[in-house]
């Protein structure tokens, strides 16, 4: 009997090996499961979820002091930027520090849209000083500032392109162990508390890279609605801006299975690793939260149902993200803000021209996806759908321009600015944008197989109704819904085995 027992046990290990999750949810063409690898796989099996632990609650930052004195810090370092250095959550954190006995030094050089010059000064200061832990208070510019401080402290022969994504830098595995981190993030925009992420411009070459590992990732996200109160309408916008881009693109990534090449030592698995079951959950609920709330979020300061939900959402989308990965929004948007001549965004108190990330993403979105919708129009509804649009009789050629149309009306809700051309961009920057779009190969790859096995430039199905583009010719152009002009064919800009439509944005 116990080898009759054995033995069905080892025919059901050998089927569940052999065959495909076939259950409702996934075994549809665009997001059905893998089964065991044949011999010779050239695109990936598996996926891993790597997150931050996350704690969320209103006055949650009072806690911090007591989280470092669990972890036996000595001597900590209280990264964030000059204007938040002056306002009550660094004046929160320090309290707790105080009241527990936490010795700590604050820099407060954290430059807003980090370069990578911001970046070294940041590693300078703590090189020179022994810190066993690190607080970050602020958004995605700190929390990414102190990400690298804390690696380079802990690899200090490094070089600083060691660690930095390729083409840019040499993109090597993370093998230092690093000291504890704590987020406390003071936005609702980068998900930078979940994710293994830092992103700068990288001045030399005018283009925006970072570093993703997973071993860069905060210990501890201290999630405190409390925080998003002090934000402008505008920040809050823009802020939102990304997490609706960070869960639109997650969920339309290309998904993890037809990630090549297939890693040989797990070590090697990429964070931003395609679109899974579990980010797709993340990706989703985080969709359906900015559909919910943001507009609420951005009209009234003093609501906090809508604040609290919006930077939890900023969670969900960036552990959704952190491991899908995003694609052509994130990978068009680098140049657009690191190219950035002389605009300032409303209620951003810096000294340099702006473009903030949230915005700088958004811009190109509705020219984005209609685009990716070949890969997976199912998606590109359901999405649409989750955005207020009506999709009981939409036919599935139509889901791309569905969901551009529905992502302009809700932008012009929100008063984003009137496409490209309203940030100082004309058609006389494409080569340059371009040039800028070209180095985010890794991105790119995320959007669609055909973007590296086409070799050459095709155009896609135009549209059964216009579809404008985000950069546009002035005032008549643009994301807002009420611009529906179309100037014809226009032709894919490519290079290097990526096809991007600049032209689609800049016809």
């Amino acid at each position: 009997m116990a080898a009759a027992a054995r033995a069905r046990a080892a025919h059901l290990l050998r089927l569940l090996q052999r065959a495909a999750c076939q259950c409702p949810t996934h075994s549809h063409t665009y997001s059905q499961a893998p089964g065991f690898p044949p011999s010779g796989k050239t695109t990936d099996y598996a996926f891993e979820m790597a997150v931050s632990n996350i704690r969320y609650g209103a006055g949650v930052t009072k806690e911090v002091g007591m989280d470092l004195q669990n972890m036996g810090a000595k001597n900590v370092c209280l990264m964030t930027d000059k204007n938040l250095s002056q306002l009550p959550p660094v004046q929160m954190v320090m309290d707790s520090l105080v009241k527990n006995g936490i010795n700590f030094k604050v820099y407060n050089n954290v430059r807003v849209e980090p370069t990578d010059r911001s970046f070294m000064e940041a590693i300078e200061f703590v090189k020179k000083r022994a810190f066993d832990a690190y607080v970050a208070v602020g958004g995605g510019s700190t929390m990414d500032t102190c990400k690298a401080a804390n690696l380079y402290a802990s690899s200090p022969h490094s070089d600083f392109l060691d660690y930095v994504n390729a083409p840019i830098g040499k993109g090597k595995p993370v093998s230092v162990p690093l000291k504890p981190l704590i987020a406390v993030p003071t936005t609702s925009g980068t998900g930078s508390e979940t994710t293994g992420v830092a992103i700068f411009d990288y001045e030399p070459l005018k283009v925006k890279t970072g570093i993703a590992s997973r071993a860069i990732k905060p210990t501890l996200g201290l999630i405190d609605p409390l925080h998003t109160l002090h934000m402008p309408d505008r920040v809050v916008a823009n802020s939102g801006f990304d997490v609706l881009c960070h869960a639109l693109e997650s969920y339309t990534a290309l998904p993890y299975h037809m990630r090549s090449p297939c890693p040989s030592n797990p070590i090697t698995r990429p964070a931003y690793q395609g679109s899974n079951p579990i980010s797709d959950i993340w990706a989703v609920h985080a969709l359906r939260i900015v559909a919910k709330y943001l507009k609420r979020a951005v009209r009234n300061p003093d609501d906090l149902e809508a604040r609290s939900n919006m930077h939890l959402a900023s969670a969900f989308a960036g552990i959704g993200f952190g491991n899908a990965g995003v694609h052509l929004c994130h990978g068009m948007s680098y140049p657009i803000s690191g190219l950035v001549k002389t605009y300032k965004a409303k209620d951003y108190n810096v000294d340099h021209p702006l473009v903030p990330h949230g915005l700088s993403v958004v811009l190109t979105s509705p020219a984005v996806f209609t685009f990716t919708a070949q890969m997976s129009p199912e998606r590109h509804l359901e999405t649409a759908e989750i955005l207020g649009a009506d999709t009981r009789t939409a036919r599935i050629p139509d889901a791309g321009p569905i969901l551009a149309d529905t992502l302009r009306k809700f932008l012009f809700d929100l008063d984003v600015d009137d496409g490209l051309a309203a940030i100082g961009y004309s058609k006389a920057d494409i080569p340059a944008l371009v040039k800028g779009t070209l180095p985010q190969v890794n991105i790119a790859h995320a959007a669609l197989p055909l973007m590296t096995s086409n070799p050459k430039p095709r155009q896609l199905p135009r549209p059964s109704h216009q579809t404008p583009d985000p950069l546009g010719a002035g005032a008549e152009a643009g994301p807002h819904p009420r611009h529906h002009h179309h100037n014809g064919p226009q032709e894919v800009v490519s290079g290097d085995g990526l096809h991007f439509e600049w032209a689609e944005i800049a016809s």
